[in-house]
């Protein structure tokens, strides 16, 4: 899965979702907290899902437990339903919102339906997210590319028995200990985030090094023919191996760190960029 496909906004809400049998399953929480705005809508459901269990329907029974992740940055099983169900669960929410998230669910269901047929839209959707949210086009460009990089790597991943959520986590945290000196997580608090996405924080070569090192260990994983959790670990560690001496090598001529503790939560990449530009 690649990480933009995890969140989708409604009005300013994230809400998360996973494509699951070739559909979107989204989060049931997230959204009866974008519904009702209650302060705790895991209550709130766990309330609904007793009433509607009650009157016989069959809506909490289609729900499927899936793994997404969670506001301590884990993945968590979490109560996700498709877009049919979604309407149904809407409709016993008495909320103002309804009718136009109603329309908003009804789009992003069909986009995806889109994007199967011509992937191309996926990208353009993306690339116009990050402009909205304030990010150069070239940062974009090297983003979009990172993701694409991202998904080569983890699509060998999948067809090599690496099954697992959590096997995904560490291999992606093997490389990035060895591109950065730092595991995802660690990076994650450098740069003072909680659950953002790092990778919307970082800066174009900490994007650079990111993509070398994925496509590196895509590189040794195929020439290797990996197999296993083991094997592709050994992998791992070497195609981010590959990015670290790169990074320490231009860190030494240049003088100055790849990695930094900036971020983009105050003031937007687009303008961080300009800002460089001038001094």
């Amino acid at each position: 899965m690649a990480e933009h496909e995890t969140l989708v906004v409604f009005q300013d809400k994230k809400i998360r979702r996973i494509l699951h049998n070739n559909e979107w399953y989204f989060s049931v929480i997230d959204i009866i907290a974008v519904l009702t705005e209650s302060a705790d809508s895991r209550n709130y459901w766990k309330v609904l899902k007793f009433r509607l269990n009650e009157e016989g329907s069959e809506v909490v029974t289609k729900c499927n437990q899936l793994k997404l992740i969670a506001e301590d940055n884990k993945l968590r099983e979490t109560d996700c339903a498709n877009t049919e169900i979604i309407f149904r669960i809407i409709q016993s929410v008495p909320s103002p919102k309804a009718e136009p998230f109603k329309l908003w669910l009804a789009k992003v269901g069909y986009e995806r339906v889109q994007e199967i047929e011509n992937p191309e839209l996926a990208q353009k959707r993306m690339r116009e997210l990050y402009k909205a949210k304030g990010y150069s086009d070239d940062w974009i460009e090297k983003r979009v590319r990172g993701i694409v990089v991202r998904d080569e790597l983890t699509n060998e991943w999948d067809k090599r028995d690496v099954k697992t959520n959590r096997e995904f986590a560490i291999l992606t945290a093997e490389i990035s200990k060895a591109a950065f000196g730092m595991t995802p997580n660690e990076y994650s608090k450098f740069k003072g985030l909680k659950k953002e996405n790092l990778r919307d924080h970082m800066n174009d070569l900490e994007l650079i090094f990111t993509m070398l090192g994925e496509a590196s260990t895509t590189k040794i994983v195929r020439s290797k023919d990996a197999k296993g959790f083991f094997e592709n670990k050994n992998a791992a560690e070497k195609g981010g191996k590959i990015a670290g001496d790169a990074r320490r090598k231009l860190e030494i001529e240049s003088g100055e760190k790849i990695s930094t503790s900036q971020n983009y939560l105050d003031d937007s990449e687009a303008n961080k960029r300009k800002k460089l530009v001038k001094k």
